[in-house]
């Protein structure tokens, strides 16, 4: 019954530098299935150039042609492989019996990086756990009066494999090589109840909760906002025309707008989390910076979404996560200079991938030190967000004292995490 196990993800790698790896998935179909895939393949700092989805409601067909965002990156496609058939259902009847233990949370680890303090530290430790498929849950991130620093990253396995002796020691020699002589100790053990203590997020200030959360799609957006030209052209180029007459089953969204990092997971997300079902779509290939989808959907009843408040809903709700996929601000909380990221969390409770990864290497490249940061989470009446912040040291090239130094930081810091 079914195709060999081997055969529900197929990974042709490009054979010429700059050609994409075309990936194909051939599984049981799933709600959602579109929208795991697309996170997984983020996950692994991957561009979707073009993809194709079709579906009968029981089995689905996907290609996805993909790119590195970074031609640098070194990709494990055997390790994409692998995570991407995990995120697939089975056709045998062990694959549900197995869903009741995959839907316990990963265990917890309690990482501890004791080191010299200096610029670029948190995204050296950032890129060394991407690289070993170690997901970021929680962090604290202290510096010490004497130029060192204490990093506490709560972190899970997406292999599932750190409960291992040579996992474990597999991660801290890999930090230990590329810190070098700044490391002065690498511990890696199960969290216990400090992980629990961290769960608490220090409140968010009413003017700073509603820059970061209440941006919608008005003509007063907040000033951090709307910093960057891109926003304005994404905004203006985003248009979504609603079709009922093309299919007599399904009802066709007809998507233009601006090329941007995770757009494609974006839409598959918010299509997940509002219940619509996508049965056929198409992704056709950025041209001069413009993106066009055609995506034939129902709703979960098998409906086409013809009531005209229900679509004005979905398209709004579209076109917000498509300008504001993630919100950053800067802020001065008592003598410090904070940066904040927020994003919204899927309502399977995961957050989005590689921020974290992603905001240290603006600063980074910035040459701005983090004095001290954290993860978590913060619940509005509508959603719950991921929070990332940071509280930065004062530089010559940047002082934080300085009105345009920190447009400057927002604006980096966004450009970075949209791929701009």
């Amino acid at each position: 019954m079914g195709i060999p196990w081997d055969d529900v993800v197929l990974i042709e790698e490009s054979k010429n530098s700059g050609d994409p790896t075309i990936v194909t998935v051939n599984c049981p179909d799933k709600a959602g299935l579109g929208c795991d895939l697309c996170r997984v393949v983020l996950e692994f700092g991957l561009y979707v150039t073009r993809g194709d989805f079709s579906t009968d409601g029981r089995w689905c067909y996907i290609v996805l042609w993909v790119l590195p965002h970074q031609s640098s990156l070194r990709v494990d496609w055997e390790s994409l492989k692998t995570r991407l058939v995990s995120a697939c259902p089975s056709f045998l009847p062990s694959f549900y019996l197995d869903q009741q233990s995959k839907s316990l949370p990963p265990p917890v680890y309690l990482l501890k990086v004791f080191s010299l303090d200096r610029k670029g530290l948190l995204h050296d430790v950032t890129k060394v756990l991407c690289e070993l498929e170690l997901t970021i849950q929680r962090v604290k991130v202290m510096t010490t009066p004497d130029d060192k620093v204490l990093d506490l990253l709560f972190i899970t396995d997406s292999m599932d494999l750190l409960h291992t002796k040579s996992r474990r020691e597999e991660t801290c020699n890999h930090l230990i090589h590329v810190l070098g002589e700044d490391c002065i100790s690498c511990e890696l053990q199960l969290a216990g109840p400090e992980y629990e203590s961290l769960q608490g997020f220090s409140a968010l200030s009413q003017a700073v909760a509603e820059e970061l959360f209440n941006c919608e799609l008005s003509d007063k957006e907040a000033p951090s906002q709307t910093l960057c030209p891109e926003m304005i052209k994404v905004k203006k180029a985003t248009t979504i025309t609603v079709d009922n007459f093309m299919s007599s089953a399904h009802t066709l969204l007809q998507i233009q707008c601006l090329d941007q990092k995770g757009l494609i997971y974006d839409i598959l997300r918010t299509s997940k989390d509002c219940n619509i079902q996508i049965a056929y779509g198409r992704i056709s290939p950025s041209v001069k910076g413009q993106r066009s989808l055609d995506l034939f959907v129902q709703k979960t009843d098998g409906k086409k979404i013809v009531d005209h408040e229900e679509q004005v809903a979905f398209c709004s709700r579209l076109k917000e996560e498509m300008l504001h996929p993630l919100r950053v601000t800067i802020t001065n909380r008592g003598p410090d200079t904070e940066l904040l990221v927020a994003n919204p969390v899927e309502l399977s409770g995961k957050g989005r991938p590689r921020v974290f990864f992603d905001v240290t290497f603006a600063l980074q490249t910035l040459g701005i030190c983090i004095f001290s940061a954290e993860i978590g989470r913060h619940s509005t009446a509508e959603r719950q967000w991921e929070v990332y912040r940071f509280r930065l040291d004062d530089s010559r090239e940047y002082p934080l004292a300085s009105s345009k130094a920190k447009r400057e930081i927002v604006d980096r810091v966004r450009r970075t995490l949209m791929g701009w």
